[in-house]
């Protein structure tokens, strides 16, 4: 330290010893014989002396310039901790922050409670830590896979059938496909991934939704379990397994959620389906599409296929139905034989966009009959009128409608928008109870 280099050692003094010539310092005297005779001895000469006091001198000297160091090293610190302490408990609170939102984004990746938004890729991914392989999903649930084989009627009397795909609900034997598989049928027949054959009952169906629950004498059967088809984001990859051709039995294919949300046209009515590039083929319909959790989310129900327009062919467009929006009407199937819920009392059909734009019409459910001493009956519904609104919703279609009245219990109070005379008309109804004959 600088203290210490500027500290240096004092000169040293040397006392030199110094010849004495005896003779010339004794003065002469006359003295007696005797005296003459005994030598002069001379002084002693002062013998040099050890400097002892020199390192005490350096250590005093190094521990001063120490304690002077550490003086200064505390008041420097003192100095930081005024200067800085409010920036360092700021800091600290920060961190502090930001430590407990990472744990809580590390608890939801745990809770896998990640849901996606409609179409949107900006959804946040459904991030699955129990996730099982396309191969583990097919181990663990094609023995609830069957084939469904119906006998219809056909035109001029004639006989004909129907083959498709379906899935195991319960243990008992309740089993769901799609009703146009089934669809006048006169007897269907249910084989298991076993190839066991069991005779089925048709026990409901829901046309506007596609979906019918049918039913087969058996026990301890392995079933599978629905999941939120609500919590698909694009891009989640999903599985199939059916009976595509009606011939290639417990087949299955594997791809990715495209869309959601699309309302697709089957035979005439219009349903909210999910769009996938699963392979689904003629056979296929009313098997179950499946996440990576082995639940159903959607059932298998159409496909675009052929060429457009300009000629370019259709690939990889695929749709289901999705499991929440028929959940319910499933599970009032089985148990009722019918979907429960609000009813109106009419008969009414699409008003389709080419109508609508010719005529200058909305797009709606059109009346074309109104039940005496229904709902609407009492409400003054009048032939002719094209329903547009229940409630707070619009209605455009008759499968909105229908959906619609699902949120309602019979006996409920609302109101009713139509189209009537060229100008909207809004009215109050008390909704009638859902009976199996309407």
């Amino acid at each position: 330290m600088e203290e210490m280099e500027n500290i240096q050692d004092q000169p040293e003094f040397q006392l030199e010893e110094e010849s004495i010539d005896l003779q010339a310092e004794m003065p002469v005297y006359e003295q007696p014989e005797q005296m003459a005779q005994e030598p002069v001895l001379p002084e002693e000469v002062p013998q040099k002396k050890k400097k002892t006091g020199k390192f005490f001198i350096v250590a005093i000297a190094c521990l001063l310039a120490l304690a002077i160091v550490a003086s200064g090293t505390v008041a420097v610190m003192t100095w930081l901790q005024l200067q800085w302490g409010d920036e360092i408990k700021r800091n600290e609170q920060l961190i502090h922050q930001m430590q407990q939102t990472i744990d809580e984004l590390r608890q939801e990746i745990k809770d896998n409670s990640f849901t996606g938004n409609g179409n949107s890729v900006s959804g946040t991914p459904n991030v699955n830590t129990e996730g099982l392989t396309p191969a583990q999903v097919y181990a663990q649930s094609v023995d609830s896979i069957v084939t469904v084989s119906a006998t219809v009627r056909g035109t001029m009397g004639q006989q004909g059938t129907s083959s498709g795909s379906g899935f195991v609900i319960s243990e008992d034997g309740y089993i769901v496909t799609n009703y146009h598989v089934v669809e006048g049928a006169t007897k269907v027949t249910v084989m298991m991934h076993s190839s066991l054959e069991h005779r089925a009952e048709i026990v409901g169906y829901d046309e506007a939704n596609d979906v019918a629950v049918l039913k087969i004498e058996a026990k301890d059967l392995k079933f599978l379990k629905p999941g939120s088809s609500d919590d698909l984001i694009v891009g989640d990859q999903v599985v199939a397994i059916g009976n595509p051709l009606g011939e290639l039995t417990s087949t299955m294919t594997v791809g990715y959620v495209s869309a959601k949300d699309r309302m697709i046209e089957t035979e005439g009515a219009r349903i909210n389906m999910i769009q996938t590039d699963v392979a689904i083929n003629s056979g296929n319909s009313g098997g179950p599409l499946l996440n990576m959790k082995g639940e159903v989310i959607g059932i298998t129900t159409a496909k675009y296929s052929g060429t457009t327009s300009s000629g370019a062919s259709i690939e990889g467009i695929s749709f289901a139905v999705p499991m929440d929006d028929v959940l319910k009407k499933i599970n009032d199937l089985r148990e009722y034989g019918y979907i429960t819920g609000a009813a109106l009392g009419v008969m009414v059909h699409d008003v389709d966009q080419e109508t609508a734009v010719y005529y200058g019409l909305p797009m709606g459910a059109y009346v074309a009959e109104v039940n005496d001493g229904s709902a609407a009956a009492k409400a003054g519904l009048q032939a002719r009128d094209i329903i547009i609104g229940i409630g707070e919703d619009q209605v455009t279609s008759l499968n909105e409608l229908s959906r619609v009245l699902e949120k309602y219990s019979g006996g409920e109070d609302t109101t009713i928008t139509v189209w009537r005379g060229g100008r909207e008309v809004t009215m109050n109804i008390t909704l009638d109870a859902r009976t199996p004959d309407f």
